[in-house]
């Protein structure tokens, strides 16, 4: 039996993206999509690539027919995901909400970094992290409490913490990590979303690089709780010119003696020796985006520098794939009981 599916903010850049995922899926029937912007208008007419292989319409965000749904996916920005999320799972329907408003769990960081209050705080606790090499067993307890008939919510990751949190974990879970993380990140323009701004525009963007919200990203408090280290995290993230795609290198300084690259690999090879969806690239080989690109897969290359003893973990990933639509339908996978790389082993194009 198809498990039916909703798409809260599908004409976005993520939101699409999961249509394309959820209508190849073996699982998941995708019954709804919704734009206020585009509501009335077909998907394929919005977006031409879905020509032949959909007649969906988009609906308003607050269309009836969500309720009718086993799993709504919300693609929509902070504080949207506040007005619709409770309702839904009061009305049984299993929420992967995709925005930042479940992720942070002291509401008062929320109001922090983002300015607003958090108005349904009574869910922080319920909501399963959505990133599931790091947070697997949150993932399985949510299966479980599925399985018995509850509805559940899932707050995936966020992208640049995504990537920066599978390269950093392993060496800061196991205490090799002294002082200060160190991130430096660069991301395509979709990561911004769809909405253009000076930043983003093309005369703007392109033939360029540039640094921003360099100690202020709203990403870095999430990175903090994901590591379980508070105040440690120095990020600086860089918008370059592709279109998808983020690059994360984090340094950390490791004083362990007889620590080198061999045991640096060694580590994080037997770390996500389970993890399909991490590949942990041979000593000397660092990630590229495009290897990644269109994918759910993320790449980890080390380095180590002698004279400082810094560690250096680069990690790729597609910031729609791993770090948005796939890694939502990977949580999908596990809290509906499916195995998790179902409808996502798609790879990325060699060239």
């Amino acid at each position: 039996m198809k498990i039916s599916a909703a798409v809260v903010g599908a004409a976005g850049y993520a939101g699409v993206e999961l249509a394309r995922r959820l209508l190849e899926h073996p699982s998941f029937e995708l019954e709804l999509i919704t734009s206020d912007s585009d509501a009335g208008q077909r998907l394929d007419a919005v977006y031409p690539a879905f020509a032949g292989r959909s007649d969906l319409v988009f609906a308003a965000h607050d269309a009836p027919e969500l309720r009718d749904c086993d799993v709504a996916f919300l693609a929509v920005p902070h504080t949207a995901s506040l007005a619709l999320a409770p309702g839904l799972v009061a009305a049984g329907v299993t929420v992967v909400d995709l925005s930042a408003d479940f992720r942070l769990k002291d509401p008062a960081l929320y109001r922090k970094w983002y300015g607003v209050d958090h108005t349904a705080p009574e869910l922080l606790a319920q909501a399963a992290f959505g990133l599931p090499e790091l947070f697997g067993q949150e993932l399985a307890a949510a299966a479980e409490r599925h399985a018995a008939g509850q509805a559940m919510l899932v707050a995936c990751a966020g992208c640049y913490p995504t990537a920066t949190s599978l390269a950093a974990f392993p060496a800061v879970h196991a205490g090799l990590a002294q002082g200060v993380i160190n991130v430096h990140a660069v991301s395509g323009v979709t990561g911004a979303g769809k909405k253009p701004s000076l930043r983003t525009h093309f005369c703007s963007a392109n033939e360029d690089a540039q640094a921003y919200g360099v100690g202020t990203h709203r990403h870095t408090p999430e990175m903090e709780q994901i590591l379980g280290a508070p105040g440690r995290v120095a990020f600086v993230p860089h918008l370059v010119p592709l279109n998808r795609g983020i690059l994360s290198t984090v340094s950390m300084q490791v004083p362990a003696e007889g620590f080198g690259l061999r045991q640096a690999h060694e580590l994080y090879a037997r770390f996500y020796r389970d993890a399909f969806f991490v590949k942990v690239l041979p000593p000397g080989q660092q990630p590229k985006t495009s290897s990644v690109a269109g994918t759910n897969f993320a790449h980890l290359g080390l380095g180590w520098c002698e004279t400082t003893g810094t560690l250096v973990v680069t990690s790729a990933i597609d910031n729609l794939g791993k770090g948005a639509a796939d890694q939502a339908v990977q949580c999908a996978n596990i809290v509906f009981g499916l195995p998790e790389e179902r409808g996502l082993t798609t790879m990325a194009l060699p060239v």
